[in-house]
Formats: C-alpha cells, structure tokens, sequence
C-alpha cells in the first residue's frame, strides 16, 4: 500500500514497557529525519520497578517514575523534539478516539473550494498511526473497536511471550478496512479473558507476563522497521510478521500494493 511522504504525522503509543521502551528510542531517531511536522505521544499509567530493569529499557535512576514520562522525556531531550506523554491507562474509545483524531496542517498552498469557488489555503490533516504496546488483549480490543470507527487509521500491534511473538499492521482508508488488523486475524482478542491495567489487583500485577529481553527487541525492530516503510519509503506490504527467537526466525505476510497514496 503506497501512502504519502510528505503529509506531518502523528504517532500514538500505548505501552512503554516491555517492547514499548525499546521502540521509543528508534523511532524518536526516525521522525527527527523526516522533513514534516511530527507528534509522538506515549501513554501508559505503570510506574517503573525493579523486576522491569531486567528487560525493559529502563535504568535504577527511573524507579518510582511513570514509564511514559521517563521515555517520552529523555528521548525528546536527546533529539531536540517536543515531548508529550499521557502517564495513565488508556481505557476508553472516547480517549482513545480524541488521542487518535488528526490535526489540520494550513499549507502555503491555495486551493479552489468546489462548493463556494473561493480559494482558500489548503489543510493537510495528519497520516495517523496508533501503536499497540500493551501486555492484555483488554487493551487491544479496545484499540481493535477505535480501529473500525476510524475512517483513517493505521493500527500496528505488537505482541509476544518469552521467545515468540507477532506484528500486525492495520490499516483503515476512507472508512473501509484495507489491512486486516490484530483483532480480525486473532479473533480472541474481542472476547479477552484479562482485564484492563486499572482492574488488575496490585498482587496479579507483581507477576509479570514471562518475556525476553531479546523478544521484546525483535518486536520492537519489527514495529520500527514498519513504521519506516511507510513513513520514509511511502510503502508496506507487511500485513502480519512473526518471529521466534529460539530459531531467530522471522516471517512476514504480504499484500499486494495499492498505488493511490494517502
């Protein structure tokens, strides 16, 4: 699918724990190249710990802080971009729906309005793209129904246990579904048997899920290596990739290319 390389962008991150942490510092490196406006915003209400310095990317000085703040302000300090960060859960589609709505960019540029003749500048709205970083399937139903009361919208979803893992990217254009998202290729994901963060008990989330160092890392290149594809090459073919890091194995799905560009 081509998509457009010129329009500003705003990225959207749940999660930045496990493979969120590690996506954050690539991706901060990539949109301080782009030449067009850029927005990343981090959201996550978790607070680091000690058991999360093992394979998160976190150091003892973070203890105590909220992960997204700790990410969202050292990254934005190194690259000179403006940080923002939201530090709780996301756990509603209103919230969801107003974090992923796009802004209009007014360009030098004037276009005829075809209604009243009058020419007026011309406004860009954002390319939008909502990363799902989240340890729950809670999480990515809600992120799943967003994603279907979009009309534009691009879904990518990370999820991995201790050496396996999957990549989905979803895509919405014109309020039709172009690329399946997470939750029509894993159809469990509507019917979670979890919770969401806020409703876990302090004592079911001293347990962490059981994750690797190195999967959360390979999912994270995988996330970032996507999201490059469509921001800086204008094309991903990339449905869904899986990995195993026992065989350090990688597969991805393919869909053919469609050459309107968004």
């Amino acid at each position: 699918m081509i998509f457009s390389k010129k329009r500003p962008v705003k990225i959207v991150m749940l999660g930045a724990g496990g493979t969120g942490a590690h996506i954050a510092p690539h991706l901060y490196r990539l949109l301080y190249a782009l030449d067009r406006p850029v927005r990343f915003i981090i959201c996550d209400g978790d607070l680091v710990e000690e058991k999360n310095l093992v394979r998160q990317n976190f150091i003892e000085a973070d203890l105590g802080e909220n992960k997204a703040k700790v990410i969202a302000e050292r990254y934005s300090d190194v690259f000179g971009l403006e940080t923002s960060y939201v530090p709780h859960f996301i756990e509603s589609t209103q919230r969801l729906q107003e974090l992923v709505k796009p802004q209009g960019f007014i360009t030098s540029r004037f276009i005829r309005n075809p209604k009243t003749h009058v020419y007026q500048r011309e406004v860009i709205p954002e390319l939008v793209i909502l990363i799902g970083a989240v340890d729950n399937n809670s999480s990515r139903k809600l992120c799943h129904e967003v994603f279907l009361q979009s009309d534009e919208l691009i879904y990518i979803d990370s999820g991995n246990g201790e050496y396996t893992g999957q990549i989905v990217c979803g895509v919405r254009r014109g309020g039709k579904t172009m690329y399946k998202p997470v939750g029509m290729l894993y159809p469990e994901v509507n019917h979670p048997e979890d919770l969401l963060p806020t409703e876990v008990s302090c004592a079911d989330a001293s347990v962490s899920a059981p994750q690797t160092i190195v999967a959360n890392l390979m999912a994270a290149t995988a996330v970032v290596t996507m999201i490059y594809n469509i921001l800086v090459l204008g094309n991903n073919t990339v449905q869904q990739t899986t990995f195993s890091t026992r065989t350090v194995n990688i597969r991805s799905t393919q869909k053919q290319t469609r050459r309107k560009a968004a």
